[in-house]
């Protein structure tokens, strides 16, 4: 739809009253606590619903009794499947968002436009890869899966070389805690406080570096040459590696402002762009804060096309 306010003092029409982009739990909460307010929306997701949320195997931070990452999805997705108000577009991914004095334009694979006079996004964080981090050389173009993707029949009896001592290592010991696997924990220094909660899994070996290289694969087994914190080297082999360095933010090409570290600060974007869950800053990657930011950001729509906010 066209807005033609500007040139016959119509009412601007829209496709929708908010776009959400991004369909973790941040979006999908937005567009249900839209939908709550009589608010239509569209909610743009390149995948499924709650993609990441399938793969975290434990759970023990969210209320509502769900103790593993597919119940809360499969619970999240069923209600977002029935919510009449949100329309999903899923499978279809966001090239371009801008913003003006009137309205919000977001381009669906370089093509479709959707309206609306806010935007929720929402599209949260992908795993850093080797190449990502100074305190690793790599193989040009290697990428290694996340840790929180590994499976536990693939696991099981094998040595896993984990680069990096964020906290999914933690969650995937809680997940299987019989699974007989060996994970070596390559970290630096600025990782140390994270790894304090696995330290005394007798499935741990911990290997602060100051810096690991990658040799390239031989066959199915994974070499590195570390060299520690203390500037001892050795060498480690394990079957498989898997990243746990943290995450980098997945933003949408467009109007977004991104920090220096490629966070959309809230304070910083446009009025129109309302920036909702992870991909807000590294200190709030929590599925609970999510879901409470994507209903905030939603309700910050709902009032600001009602001229409520200075007055709420």
């Amino acid at each position: 739809m066209v807005d033609t306010s500007s040139r016959t003092g119509t009412p601007a029409t829209y496709d929708t009253d908010v776009v959400v982009i991004g369909g973790g739990p941040a979006g999908c909460a937005a567009a249900r606590m839209a939908a709550s307010v009589g608010m239509r929306s569209v909610l743009i997701e390149p995948d499924v619903l709650c993609r990441n949320l399938y793969r975290i195997p434990a759970l023990n931070n969210v209320l509502g009794g769900y103790t593993s990452g597919p119940q809360l999805a499969d619970s999240i997705t069923t209600e977002l499947h029935r919510t009449e108000l949100c329309r999903l577009e899923l499978g279809r991914h966001v090239t371009e968002l801008r913003a003006d004095e009137a309205h919000v334009t977001v381009v669906v694979d370089s093509a479709d436009r959707i309206t609306a006079p806010y935007a929720v996004v929402a599209t949260g964080v992908g795993p850093l890869q080797p190449c990502d981090v100074a305190w690793i050389t790599a193989p040009d173009g290697l990428t290694l899966p996340p840790l929180w993707q590994a499976e536990a029949d693939d696991a099981e009896g094998r040595t896993l070389l984990v680069l990096g001592g964020d906290r999914p290592i933690g969650t995937f010991l809680r997940a299987h805690p019989t699974i007989d696997t060996r994970l070596l924990v390559a970290y630096p220094e600025a990782d140390a406080y994270k790894v304090e909660e696995v330290r005394d899994d007798s499935r741990v070996r911990l290997l602060p570096v100051e810096h690991l290289t990658l040799a390239r694969r031989d066959g199915t087994a994974i070499t590195a040459e570390a060299v520690g914190q203390d500037g001892e080297r050795q060498t480690v082999t394990a079957d498989a590696a898997y990243l746990s360095i943290g995450n980098a933010p997945t933003a949408p090409p467009g109007d977004l402002i991104r920090s220096a570290d490629g966070y959309c600060l809230p304070a910083d974007q446009h009025p129109r762009l309302i920036v909702a869950g992870d991909l807000r800053s590294a200190r709030f990657q929590r599925i609970m804060t999510a879901l409470g930011s994507g209903s905030e950001a939603a309700l910050h729509a709902y009032y600001a096309a009602r001229d409520l906010l200075a007055r709420g």
